[in-house]
């Protein structure tokens, strides 16, 4: 199996873990009525899932950084295989929450070091490309795994979604053990010391980036729905065609960012994403303010969604650049500062429509970008600075 298959497997690996994440949003209504419990605790699930892989995978990558690559993979893949099968067959709400505690442990590494072999196998000038390939893997979830559990769940039982998942991770375990390269593992970091990367001005910067730039998309992606139907007048119908070409946009984006990343570099690519993502928010609110055209609103929510996403494995390799000698830690660290920010930018999102308004998530969305602009113009400030001093001390 070429490198290149090598890297698909590793977005379908992927694809799993992201459906495993986000179905729980398409069937809160079928979870909610089987275990009798009100719909805001079934959507704890989701606080639940983010909150373990956020805090618990750099510590459990930094407990595995001396296991070859490809051992490390089945293993995770193995646990949440088994955390699938739990809730398949779990009966109440406490065991599903240990179950999806579980899940997001195996989760988190599994995706990280999915993340990390791809860099690694991938060829010479090719790295942010196989990265943008697993990161579409995972946007891919959104689009195609949800409405197929939503599907699964209409004809078998909510639970049949992660009866699906663990038999499709147990084939997946076979294939990975028999055609993945054994890559190995990065030098061994203590937690302290890969605390310490925190410390990093560099460091700080890149993850302040995906913290802003992600949690900047949330607060306006989490009210996409209402903010199509109640402020941009959508109906029901093309509210489906929208959410459509909004997810293809972005699968389109995830390869475009990273096609441009090994092209023309890291910062150009970053630069322009993020402007291009400023801009589309505002012409889209503009837009949405004064016109009704709905062609109009849908392009300009693929043109935001192409955006946004060409900004993920552009910072995927920005983190790798920054520690290369660390990339493991580096991908970890950005995985939970990912989940911390889509978490923040939910709960700011739901704030800002009590307080203010539901039309303004997009202005706000637009501000936490503008953030994360400034904090990569600052971060490569600092490391031209510093490649200057290197180069007039040698």
């Amino acid at each position: 199996m070429s490198s290149t298959w090598k890297v698909y497997l590793l977005a379908l690996v992927s694809f799993l873990v992201g459906t495993s994440e986000y179905v729980i949003s398409g069937i809160l209504d079928k979870i909610s009525d089987t275990l009798e419990i009100s719909v805001t605790s079934a959507g704890q699930l989701v606080t639940i899932f983010s909150f373990i892989y956020a805090v618990c995978t750099p510590v459990m990558m930094a407990l595995t950084a001396k296991v070859p690559r490809q051992r490390l993979l089945v293993i995770a893949l193995g646990v949440f295989v088994a955390a699938n099968a739990l809730s398949f067959v779990v009966p109440g709400y406490g065991l599903f929450v240990l179950a999806r505690a579980i899940m997001a442990l195996g989760a988190g590494m599994v995706v990280v070091t999915a993340l990390d072999i791809a860099a690694k196998i991938a060829a010479p000038g090719k790295q942010a490309s196989a990265i943008a390939t697993v990161v579409m893997g995972f946007t891919a979830s959104l689009i195609i795994g949800v409405p197929l559990g939503r599907m699964a769940t209409a004809e078998f039982g909510w639970r049949s979604v992660f009866g699906f998942l663990a038999l499709a991770g147990l084939a997946a375990m076979v294939i990975l053990a028999a055609a993945m390269p054994r890559v190995k593992g990065d030098a061994p970091v203590p937690l302290s010391k890969q605390l310490a990367f925190l410390k990093n001005g560099n460091v700080a910067l890149g993850l302040a980036i995906t913290f802003f730039w992600l949690g900047g998309y949330s607060i306006a992606y989490t009210y996409i729905s209402p903010y199509l139907l109640d402020v941009a007048g959508l109906n029901e119908q093309m509210l489906s065609v929208a959410l459509l070409v909004f997810g293809i946009a972005s699968l389109i984006g995830s390869k475009a960012g990273g096609y441009s990343t090994d092209r023309w570099g890291v910062f150009p690519t970053l630069a322009r994403g993020m402007v291009l993502h400023v801009a589309a928010l505002i012409v889209l609110s503009l837009a949405v303010a004064f016109t009704h055209s709905w062609p109009l609103v849908v392009g300009l929510l693929a043109l935001w969604s192409f955006a946004a996403w060409s900004t993920g494995p552009t910072q995927q390799m920005n983190l790798v650049q920054l520690e290369p000698n660390y990339s493991g830690i580096m991908l970890s660290l950005n995985q939970s500062t990912m989940q911390l920010s889509m978490a923040a930018g939910a709960g700011i999102g739901g704030v800002i429509v009590d307080q203010v308004s539901l039309s303004s998530v997009t202005w706000f969305g637009m501000v936490g970008v503008a953030i994360a602009i400034t904090a990569a113009l600052v971060l490569r400030g600092r490391r031209s600075a510093g490649q200057q001093k290197t180069e007039a001390v040698a």
